[in-house]
């Protein structure tokens, strides 16, 4: 009596399309780790480079702008995008990229003024009033949408459906909002929300960094001024006329004013001393 075959031998065509399925399911398993592997090393690099750029570019933030917003764009596939400057009352475009005719709007709408308004606020409004980020699925369906002139304007001519605004913060402090728009209605990943945020805390830190080289530039200058002012004053003993001139001169060229002049009170009659600059 011969022994009953072992199904997989008694099915072989099974077997075979098993072992197919099984192959299947790993390549697909190390497509997604490639995939995977591969967009975090493509961040990563994005990362490393705006650093880069924050390095090579002290205390000038342009640069640092332009960059970190191409490559949000890019890794986020987004259509458009723009970074905000907020000083506590307005915001400042400070870097736009994408499609000319977007582009060109948000030059021309310039600086906005934050007040308070009735309803439901734009995206930006509630990063604004405390939100760290407002994420949108579609920017037509929101309130403001239809309540905004401003808000529905920028959504139209910029075909905006899924948009999200990220706040630059420092600790409770409003510096800035990053911004990005698509044009479809496809709301964006976890992932990507985070490396926004990466983005948003590199813009931090690049504006603390801009903030301290610009304090220190100014009292080395001031010191530089005032050290001139008193050399001045050691060469020329008893003579004012060229220590109120150098003295205007580093006054005005320390506050970035036009012209300035000096006065004198001679028997309590002003009399003007030097001037420096062109008055218009």
């Amino acid at each position: 009596m011969s022994a009953t075959p072992d199904s997989t031998l008694a099915n072989p065509d099974q077997r075979i399309a098993d072992l197919e399925r099984q192959l299947a399911e790993r390549e697909a398993e190390l497509a997604e780790s490639n995939a995977e592997r591969d967009e975090a090393l493509e961040q990563q690099t994005a990362t490393a480079e705006i650093l880069q750029v924050i390095n090579s570019s002290p205390g000038d933030l342009a640069p640092v702008f332009d960059a970190m917003l191409e490559k949000a764009m890019r890794l986020c596939e987004a259509a458009h995008g723009h970074i905000w400057i907020y000083d506590g009352e307005r915001v400042h475009l400070v870097a736009v990229r994408g499609e000319p005719r977007f582009v060109e709007w948000m030059h021309r709408r310039g600086s906005i003024h934050l007040g308070s308004r009735p309803g439901r606020p734009s995206p930006l409004g509630r990063v604004v009033r405390g939100e760290p980020i407002a994420h949108v699925a579609d920017a037509r369906e929101e309130e403001a949408y239809r309540s905004l002139p401003m808000f529905r304007e920028q959504v139209d001519v910029g075909g905006v459906r899924a948009l999200l605004d990220i706040g630059l913060r420092k600790g409770d402090a409003l510096l800035g909002i990053i911004a990005l728009y698509r044009q479809e209605v496809r709301p964006f990943t976890d992932k990507e929300i985070a490396l926004l945020q990466n983005f948003a805390a590199q813009a931090v830190i690049a504006m603390e960094n801009a903030r301290l080289i610009t304090e220190t530039r100014e009292a080395l200058d001031q010191q530089t001024a005032t050290a001139e002012v008193l050399q001045v004053i050691n060469s020329s003993p008893g003579d004012l006329a060229p220590v109120f001139a150098a003295m205007l001169e580093k006054a005005v060229n320390l506050c970035a004013a036009s012209f300035g002049l000096l006065m004198r009170s001679v028997d309590e009659i002003r009399r003007r001393c030097p001037s420096y600059g062109s008055a218009p």
